[in-house]
């Protein structure tokens, strides 16, 4: 008999990309799925949803709004657990107090405050970022090893202008403060960059970063990321509810790579694409650093290599019509 069977979970924000595969994996697992969407009605956020293995049976749409106090009430009733992934994931911020910083903080409270009403929840599992984790100030170098233990420092983030990651690191924070008082059971999962497969037909911020290097841009950025596959996302979200020894935080990061790795990767994959040859600005290579893996693995989670995960993005976005060759 499959894990899942006769429990019901409650997935927020589930036309998302992590979302859509925590899902997929959830219903093959024979859990019956509530998920919340902003727009039941909107068939780019439903359609792939709807088309899944066992939705038709197990799959229940919700409409939600993170900002509107009480419109997870319901949603979460009756549920065992509940996995918050909605947030918004963007760059192009013009007013990142409205666009990122409510939505995150107040609508992470907003679900949380729906939990505690219903003592059948007995675990809530927050997806929050590897952006709640690195950003304190502390160098980051090759030898150095970002763990659990690092938290972000919002007044940091907020001289940088960093806003999704003052998102992330706000709402992490107001999370765990919510839950100890409350005497909440929450663990969070903080991911890297996610790429991956995608099932939903909307380009996602993380792979649109791919789509951009093999589409003709002239220059890569500047930067080194952690990068993560979306199957061992959604794969480690499901664990982190299963195991009652989970607890607390859970970095996930199969590599930091600078931007010149991913395209050099790229290029071993499709030699014949035209990849961008030089790099945005002159200045050295931001260094990469290394993120603990030991707390993921307890988790039982099999880090796909980055080599795969960047074929698999470029392979789905191609599938996907967002790019030809």
């Amino acid at each position: 008999m499959s894990s899942g069977a006769g429990k019901i979970v409650c997935v927020t924000g589930a036309s998302g990309y992590i979302a859509s595969w925590l899902v997929k994996l959830l219903l093959s697992r024979g859990y019956t799925v509530k998920a919340s969407v902003r727009d039941p009605n909107d068939p780019k956020k439903t359609e792939h949803l709807r088309a899944l293995n066992g939705a038709q049976e197990r799959l229940q749409l919700f409409k939600a709004n993170l900002l509107e106090e009480g419109s997870f009430d319901s949603i979460v009733e009756g549920c065992e657990g509940v996995f918050h992934t909605a947030s918004p994931f963007y760059h192009d911020v013009k007013d990142p107090q409205v666009e990122l910083l409510d939505p995150a903080v107040k609508g992470t409270l907003n679900v949380l405050g729906s939990c505690a009403k219903h003592p059948s929840i007995r675990r809530v599992v927050l997806t929050s970022s590897v952006a709640a984790v690195a950003y304190n100030g502390k160098p980051r170098t090759p030898d150095v090893v970002v763990d659990e233990t690092w938290f972000s420092d919002p007044i940091l983030c907020r001289e940088s202008k960093v806003w999704y990651v003052l998102s992330k690191t706000l709402a992490e924070d107001a999370a765990w403060k919510f839950a100890k008082e409350k005497d909440m059971d929450m663990v969070a999962i903080n991911p890297a960059m996610v790429i991956g497969p995608l099932l939903q037909p909307t380009l996602n911020t993380s792979a649109a970063a791919i789509l951009s290097l093999i589409k003709g841009a002239q220059t890569f950025p500047n930067a080194s990321f952690g990068w993560i596959n979306v199957k061992d996302v959604a794969n480690a979200h499901i664990q982190a509810f299963e195991l009652s020894s989970a607890s607390g935080r859970y970095c996930l990061v199969e590599r930091v790579a600078h931007y010149s790795k991913v395209v050099k990767i790229l290029h071993e994959l499709y030699p014949d694409l035209q990849l961008p040859e030089k790099c945005a600005d002159d200045k050295p290579y931001v260094p990469i650093y290394q993120v603990s893996k030991e707390k993921a693995k307890s988790l039982g989670v099999e880090f796909i290599p980055l080599e795969a995960s960047i074929k698999e993005t470029v392979e789905s976005l191609k599938e996907k019509g967002f790019v030809s060759f």
